[in-house]
């Protein structure tokens, strides 16, 4: 029987219904290992491969055939906009077989959520912060709720395993199955795996099940991808190129942009007119200044805005009107975004994606590509390069063009080795740690050290935390009144820990900035970070206001709108950027090689970048003298291995080297000033390097690098050595050193 035999009736009706010819790829694999296997599933497939409806299927099959006697199965989404979406496409699903679907997050009615602690059945969709909301404060109704759960889909699976926000989602995940006494099977989706059998063992951590990865075969994808470089500046002058090697331009301008108009900019203006578009860009600081110019544009030349903006800082009612407005084919506007429509969000029929500058990750690239080339259409991205016109007398590191090189390193990684970043697992979660002390204390009630230790230990996320760190941040929790020791000896939340814990806030583990609410008149229109003085103008919603009136005890902020262009006010999230990356941005310098995906500016930039590399020494030296004392170190190395190298630097070589004035550009290059000559240089650092070295060195006397977000209640001892010992990549760095040994 082949896997569409295999499906329920109203399964087939319903692909039948969709005028699906043949099941795709993905859906016999995971047909084949839910229907053929009791173990957990990895489903890897591409962007709109249909990887949802391949891992419900099977699933609702089996619910069909013996309905589970409480929630049969859970959905976790990175995102509630993600949630919402897939909820539609699942009630339609399973009208047919009367199969409940729920999902319960912030914006979802109490009502709801009442029906179905009454009537547990079905498909829950719920967020990981959601989740733990639900352990904290129905931790009675577990049981019933789950007492027959026997799937757990963790859709974009890649987005949740770096950092303490996947940690948490299977801290969750171990703690549910332990308090409604269940075992449920483990279902894993993404496009952009790095390392699946690393992903499933993570997957199937504390499961007793191995983790089956169906090997997918997908037709190839034939890419409309082009690269462009502008200067910032009206007029500058871009370097020549080779106009028959360069990539001619992919479509026709559909607009003229204003007179001195942002040459990137005024690019992107001219070719999304008529267009349903996307833009991507790095930071909500960016993504609001972009809306807020093309927006300007729009005005300039008299014409209807046509730009949208969708970022986290934004209301929800933003939000989901610029998904509205997408979904709907008839609409042809751009909207300009951040990560949060990297993901699988339905969006409708999208004919190209911009991005601006290069992402930190070929994931990010990946997913951000594959956003577009649905129903029909080939995947296009058309990358815009910035950058400012180096001054005449600037030094060489400044006269790179790093985000380009950073571009085409993303893209050859993945076009020549299909190589994707690995999970990072390798860390010492402390603030993790405290969050989920807290959170199984609050839920179980009093408990002996013995007995929390137990519970918080034992999950899988917590395997490289030391019992005696563990009795230091339990001692420290108790002297500021985060826990308190009962007469009997045993332990409960402190009144700190409570305020902690009774606050909407504490149900994620991803940093916030302190937030304040900004309203015009009635309407909210998302929240900033430190909000500016009165009478000063911020950017937000892609229009510009001035702030008529701030609230501090409230964190409301009330303004007005007014026309001009200011930058948005919201805090910096710095890329983590792998060492392969860096690695093969240097070969991009060293290498002859033209890529087919380069338009002339790009192209003419590059030429002129290897120029200069190699007339400098870049590409062979590591180390480039500036001139007199001034000297310049390329390590080539990703953001951990090059902030371990940069402390090295400075606590273990400077002394010995006269280095003053270190000055880095990470993870790209430290400048510096040196009495020391390039082979002394060189001969430290081996010797340095041969010597042992605790990762507790390169930390600052009386530093406490509070990272994520609960680090301010960890013990500074423990923040410091998870700083040391779970950040700081000292092995790549070494590595590096060892391999410039064979150097005079």
């Amino acid at each position: 029987m082949n896997v569409f035999e295999r499906y329920a009736p109203f399964i087939q009706d319903f692909i039948y219904r969709n005028g699906w010819e043949t099941l795709r790829g993905v859906q016999v694999a995971a047909g084949e290992a839910i229907f053929g296997t009791d173990c957990n599933v990895l489903l890897s497939a591409s962007t709109a491969a249909g990887k949802t409806e391949a891992a419900f299927f099977p699933i609702l099959t089996l619910f069909s055939e013996d309905p589970p006697t409480s929630v049969g199965a859970i959905y976790i989404g990175p995102l509630k906009a993600l949630i919402n979406d897939q909820f539609s496409r699942l009630t339609e699903l399973c009208a047919d077989a009367e199969i409940p679907v729920w999902h319960w997050h912030g914006d979802v009615s109490q009502s709801h959520k009442e029906k179905l602690l009454k009537h547990p059945s079905g498909i829950l969709q719920i967020t990981p912060e959601s989740l733990e909301a639900l352990l904290l404060h129905k931790h009675a109704y577990i049981p019933k709720l789950f007492g027959d759960l026997r799937f757990i889909v963790i859709d974009e699976v890649h987005s949740l395993l770096r950092g303490d926000r996947g940690g948490q989602t299977l801290c969750l995940i171990e703690r549910l199955s332990r308090m409604a006494g269940v075992n449920p099977r483990r279902i894993g989706l993404s496009a952009t795996i790095g390392d699946p059998e690393g992903t499933g063992k993570y997957l199937a951590a504390g499961t007793g099940r191995e983790t089956v990865i169906p090997r997918v075969e997908e037709g190839k994808t034939k890419w409309r991808l082009s690269v462009e470089h502008f200067f910032t500046t009206p007029g500058a002058e871009e370097a020549p190129a080779d106009e028959k090697a360069a990539l001619p331009a992919l479509d026709m301008k559909t607009d003229t942009a204003p007179e001195n108009s942002d040459p990137g900019f005024a690019y992107v203006f001219e070719h999304t007119r008529g267009k349903k578009c996307l833009i991507f860009v790095n930071s909500r600081e960016e993504c609001e200044a972009v809306t807020t110019t093309l927006r300007g544009y729009c005005e300039a030349r008299g014409e209807p805005d046509r730009f949208l903006i969708h970022h986290g800082n934004l209301s929800a009612s933003f939000r989901e009107t610029a998904e509205s407005v997408m979904k709907d084919d008839e609409q042809c506007m751009t909207t300009v975004t951040t990560a949060t429509l990297e993901l699988g969000i339905d969006i409708g029929r999208l004919e190209r994606a911009f991005q601006i500058d290069a992402p930190f990750t070929v994931s990010s690239f990946l997913q951000r590509m594959g956003r577009t080339g649905r129903r029909g259409l080939p995947p296009e991205m058309w990358f815009v390069i910035r950058e400012e016109q180096p001054e005449a007398r600037a030094m060489l590191p400044e006269t790179v063009p790093w985000p380009l090189l950073q571009g085409i390193a993303l893209i050859q990684l993945y076009t020549e080795e299909r190589w994707v970043e690995p999970p990072k697992t390798d860390r010492l979660p402390f603030s993790l740690l405290y969050h989920q002390t807290m959170s199984t204390l609050a839920s179980s009630g009093e408990l002996s050290p013995a007995a929390l230790a137990s519970r918080v230990l034992t999950l899988k996320s917590f395997e490289r935390i030391d019992k005696e760190d563990y009795k230091t941040l339990l001692r420290h929790l108790i002297e500021t009144d985060h826990i308190e020791r009962t007469e009997a000896g045993g332990l409960i939340v402190g009144l700190a820990g409570e305020r902690q814990i009774n606050s909407f806030k504490f149900y994620a583990v991803f940093k916030e900035n302190e937030e304040y609410t900004v309203r015009s008149n009635s309407e909210e229109l998302g929240t900033i970070v430190m909000p500016p003085p009165v009478g000063e103008k911020i950017a937000i919603a892609g229009h510009v206001w001035i702030v008529e009136e701030v609230d501090h005890k409230r964190h409301l902020v009330y303004c007005e709108q007014v026309r001009g262009k200011v930058p948005a006010y919201f805090g910096q999230c710095p890329g983590d950027i792998n060492t392969k990356v860096l690695e093969r941005m240097q070969r991009v310098l060293a290498e002859d090689k033209i890529y087919p995906y380069l338009m002339k500016n790009a192209l003419g930039r590059l030429y002129e970048a290897r120029s200069i590399a190699r007339l400098g020494g870049v590409t062979t030296e590591p180390l480039i003298n500036l001139g007199g004392d001034m000297w310049c170190l390329f390590p080539w190395l990703g953001t951990y291995a090059f902030l371990a190298m940069e402390r090295f630097l400075k606590l273990k070589c400077a002394k010995d080297l006269g280095l003053t004035a270190l000055d880095p550009a990470r993870p790209y290059f430290i400048q510096f000033k040196m009495k020391a000559t390039r082979e002394q240089f060189f001969e430290v650092l081996k010797e340095k390097e041969k010597q042992p070295l605790d990762p507790m060195e390169l930390v600052y006397p009386g530093e406490v690098p509070l990272f994520e977000k609960y680090d301010e209640f960890v013990p500074p001892e423990l923040v410091r050595k998870g700083f040391a010992y779970g950040i700081l990549a000292i092995d790549e760095m070494k590595s590096r050193i060892r391999g410039w040994e064979s150097r005079p």
